[in-house]
């Protein structure tokens, strides 16, 4: 068995399951404690809800940051602290997860330090030997990072800090004043996720909130504090931490920028025996003629084409999966029925149709003189622009059943563009 196969389940949406108790040879995997209780003030109002909950790369930000545990190899059992409010919010962003993950749910404190101890205090009960604290907002930690810091633990680290040299020109000042300039050697900005040998730092914060103190800033000032050696490890320029409405914003248009469009195209077929009769019916025109086509609605060759098209965008089988013949309701039913029904579940999918495009293949009648309405009606019909709607024409030759006249042949090709991880 992995290491993580026990943890990283489809369990998404239990938040209130206990974490199990670890098998000896899973001591040494990685528990994480994913730090998501805070308000975030600071990055303003928002009616998504706190920060962590907002959407970047078209997916939650805690999303982003648990895909990257979920994904690597050591990680063992997951605890996500909360505020009381967010089990909801919570449990939605799990289902926006690339790859499912089974947490543990605690409810954090008034300040980041109760909550990180809460979320320790859980993932005690499982037994494994190191913690590694992360912020649910620094989601481009990168699995490297995390090997580095795996790799200090299993070196004898008792405490393990990620961080970056200092690259600006620091200034201390008072009122507005620069009283001085700082010299940078040797000054780190810290990141997440901050690792420990568990009981090590579970015994720090237990000292720390006993004594009182509750102003430490971080797990490693705690650490610190109690006199644990702390280790530093190569952070990441990557890993930052979205703390206002514009770090947000630029974190969105990172993702965006290299998603790749989920632009999809689906084809259909359709043919129709001509009988005798006084017209057809073709992207719902009825054009008088000497014969009809036959079928068990009105027999509309060109929107069944254009049905079919549309449900393989999706992966939603045809139009007899969904009318089949054999039902009399749709009897002589008009075929514009089936397409929006179609157009309906591409939208309930998230898709956006951009483009429908029909070729007729037919001796007779002339299609030439309708086409304009034909258009306008595959327009109104999928509720697009009537330059995205393309009708065409063509004779077989006189070969075949369609030269012949037995009957007529549609072919139809979809456009439809995605919107990432959404579902139906």
């Amino acid at each position: 068995m992995a290491e993580s196969s026990r943890y990283m389940t489809a369990k998404i949406g239990e938040l209130r399951e206990p974490i199990q108790k670890m098998q000896p040879e899973e001591q040494f995997s990685c528990g994480v404690v994913v730090v998501a209780a805070g308000r975030g003030e600071r990055a303003g109002q928002s009616a998504e809800g706190p920060k962590q909950y907002r959407t970047i790369g078209d997916r939650p930000v805690i999303a982003h940051t648990l895909d990257v545990f979920a994904t690597w190899a050591n990680t063992g059992p997951v605890v996500v602290v909360i505020h009381p409010d967010d089990e909801q919010l919570l449990a939605a962003a799990l289902k926006r997860m690339s790859r499912p993950v089974a947490v543990s749910v605690v409810h954090g404190g008034a300040t980041r330090q109760l909550s990180v101890l809460a979320g320790l205090e859980a993932l005690a009960k499982t037994g494994v030997r190191y913690a590694m604290i992360q912020d649910a907002v620094r989601p481009f930690v990168d699995h490297a990072l995390l090997d580095r810091c795996r790799a200090a633990l299993d070196g004898g680290a008792d405490a393990v800090l990620p961080a970056t040299a200092v690259a600006d020109t620091l200034k201390r000042a008072t009122g507005g004043r620069v009283e001085e300039t700082v010299p940078r050697t040797g000054l780190y900005a810290a990141q997440t996720p901050q690792c420990f040998r568990l009981e090590a730092i579970l015994a720090a914060h237990r000292a720390a909130s006993a004594s009182g103190r509750s102003d430490f800033t971080d797990d490693a000032s705690i650490a610190e504090w109690a006199g644990i050696p702390v280790v530093l490890v190569e952070g990441s320029p990557d890993n930052v931490k979205l703390t206002l409405q514009r770090d947000i914003s630029m974190a969105d248009e990172r993702l965006t920028r290299h998603a790749i469009p989920d632009v999809r195209t689906g084809n259909g077929y359709d043919v129709h025996q001509l009988v005798e009769g006084d017209g057809v019916t073709l992207c719902g025109v009825f054009i008088p003629h000497d014969r009809k086509l036959s079928g068990h609605s009105d027999a509309d060759v060109a929107l069944h084409a254009l049905t079919d098209a549309l449900l393989a965008t999706c992966g939603a089988g045809d139009i007899g999966d969904h009318f089949p013949p054999s039902d009399p309701q749709w009897k002589g039913a008009a075929s514009r029925i089936f397409l929006e029904h179609a157009a309906r579940i591409v939208r309930e999918h998230g898709g956006t149709i951009t483009n429908a495009d029909i070729s007729l293949i037919a001796e007779a009648p002339k299609v030439g003189p309708h086409r304009q309405q034909m258009r306008e009606n595959l327009a109104a019909m999928l509720d697009i622009a009537l330059d995205r709607c393309s009708v065409k024409a063509t004779t077989n030759e006189k070969l075949g059943f369609v030269g012949r006249r037995e009957g007529i042949a549609a072919i139809a090709t979809a456009t439809v563009v995605y919107t990432p991880g959404t579902e139906a």
